[in-house]
């Protein structure tokens, strides 16, 4: 009984991943096959569309800004979120509940809102401080609290942080130190899911950069599009890759240290039973 039910267990599992495989590899099969067709039924099939990408000089400008984007989002939001939710935890946790509101908050509020609410300070950016697309980042970061901070608060949630806190503090640790060197280490896949949602969250981002005229990855797909249709669709496809590349090499991060613990338990095992 056991093992007929573990066969229909593994079984509903290949169903499940064969249906949603195909959910998403068949409308990027169908985006790549659109993006290498000729000019005519009868041509053969081309990569004129995926070398047009490196051709174009505001394609390439609006590729690069989105990548830096995504970079400075990333950092800026490790650096604003991950102190701020261990303090919390550790010196504050009646503020937690705050802290979770303030972070879920920009969820309840559409994009055209917070353009309309954006807009004088970044008309006073752009005049007083600079007119760069990178300035979005401001804006990045408040959209990707929502999603990074559920992440990073299972991250935290998984490990005990105020034991780990008050053993490196008796033995004369900072808080710095105890942040840099015990916790965050403790939660490196918390924080490799929160840089990847922000990757992602940035470079489909759209609504904002073309109310506030800024040209980034989507804005230049949605304009390229009007022009030559293929290209737009390479574009897009690459991106998706992208993402789905950086998911591959997470997915494979954790995975040296979890070998490596099970090695260090074999080796503090097996002498006891030798």
């Amino acid at each position: 009984m056991s093992r007929n039910r573990q066969f229909k267990l593994q079984v509903f599992r290949v169903i499940v991943f064969l249906v949603l495989g195909a959910f998403f590899l068949v409308p990027i099969g169908a985006m790549f096959e659109f993006s290498t067709r000729g000019n005519t039924e009868s041509a053969p099939r081309t990569l004129v569309a995926w070398q047009t990408i490196f051709q174009t000089p505001d394609l390439v400008a609006a590729i690069l800004a989105s990548l830096a984007l995504a970079v400075i989002t990333s950092v800026g939001m490790l650096l604003l979120l991950v102190p701020t939710m261990i303090w919390v935890r550790l010196r504050l946790p009646g503020l937690s509940r705050v802290v979770e509101f303030l972070c879920l908050l920009p969820l309840t509020i559409p994009a055209i809102v917070l353009v309309a609410g954006l807009a004088p300070e970044y008309r006073w950016l752009s005049i007083n401080f600079s007119e760069s697309i990178l300035t979005l980042a401001f804006v990045y970061l408040v959209l990707v609290l929502p999603y990074t901070y559920r992440t990073l608060h299972a991250g935290l949630a998984a490990i005990d942080v105020k034991t780990l806190s008050e053993a490196a503090r008796s033995l004369g640790a900072g808080w710095a130190t105890v942040m840099g060197r015990i916790i965050v280490p403790n939660m490196w896949s918390a924080l490799l899911n929160a840089s990847l949602l922000s990757v992602a969250v940035v470079l489909g981002e759209f609504t904002i950069a073309n109310l506030l005229n800024y040209v980034n990855l989507q804005v230049a797909i949605a304009l390229l599009g009007r022009a030559n249709a293929g290209v737009s669709i390479a574009v897009a496809v690459a991106s998706l890759m992208f993402a789905f590349l950086l998911l591959v090499i997470l997915s494979f991060f954790g995975r040296p240290r979890a070998r490596m613990a099970r090695f260090e338990e074999v080796l503090d095992v097996g002498p006891r039973y030798k």
